[in-house]
């Protein structure tokens, strides 16, 4: 039977949501600001490596949200245009409502939603996650949905000098470099482009364009998205 939420009852009950999260995780919101309780959840359950998908609306999500979400090592991140849908789901719990993945509709908002749990309502749960699945199949991956790997830290260890203070990537927290505006970056060679700059260069998608940064020692250099690695780190890694 289907449970009512008013505002508080959907923060809370979203909480314990991924709180319990034990196989999946999936959040589909059309805007996103996610706070910081529920991050710390979030990267809780990525610690476990358990499926995480998250859909938001195309255009939606601002740098500081992908940069939170580029940190974890299990999540898919996905784009779905015109999605209005809010709704959280695991493996046993669905939640539908009115309320996006967002701080302020949190704390400031008229709210409602119902919470359907799949032990006392297997059809409408199973209803609910077909619907979500179908959204995700239809939905595109962003450039940061690749699971990270364990090898990108030992690969930046390998091709870094530790001794040379003078390259930026003495100064780098993500150990890579966007090969476009030369910012911080998770060392990623597949993904070597910020968010910003890569919805820059999505717009004609040349793998070829000669870039300006090094994705790996950030000094300056001719990389390409499909060779974004300059010829000296390249040299260090083999």
């Amino acid at each position: 039977m289907a449970e009512f939420l008013d505002t508080t009852g959907i923060s809370a009950a979203l909480t314990d949501l991924i709180k319990n999260s034990n196989e999946k995780l999936f959040l589909m919101s059309p805007y996103l600001q996610i706070a910081d309780r529920l991050r710390l959840h979030i990267k809780e359950r990525d610690s476990r490596k358990i499926d995480i998908r998250v859909v938001f609306r195309t255009d939606k999500l601002n740098a500081e949200e992908m940069s939170f979400l580029q940190e974890l090592t299990s999540v898919q991140v996905l784009s779905c245009e015109n999605l209005h849908a809010k709704c959280y789901l695991n493996e046993n719990t669905a939640i539908i409502t009115s309320m996006n993945l967002y701080q302020h509709s949190q704390q400031n908002n008229w709210e409602m939603g119902i919470k359907i749990e799949k032990n006392t309502d297997s059809e409408l749960y199973k209803k609910i996650s077909d619907e979500v699945m179908l959204i995700i199949q239809n939905s595109k991956k962003t450039p940061f949905s690749i699971k990270k790997i364990e090898r990108e830290t030992s690969v930046a260890s390998k091709i870094i000098p530790a001794s040379n203070k003078s390259s930026k990537a003495a100064t780098s927290n993500g150990n890579g470099f966007c090969i476009r505006c030369g910012a911080d970056l998770n060392l990623n060679p597949e993904h070597p482009l910020c968010f910003n700059c890569y919805k820059s260069w999505e717009k004609y998608r040349d793998p070829q364009y000669q870039e300006k940064f090094c994705h790996v020692c950030g000094k300056e250099s001719a990389t390409t998205y499909e060779k974004p690695v300059c010829y000296t780190c390249y040299k260090k890694s083999k």
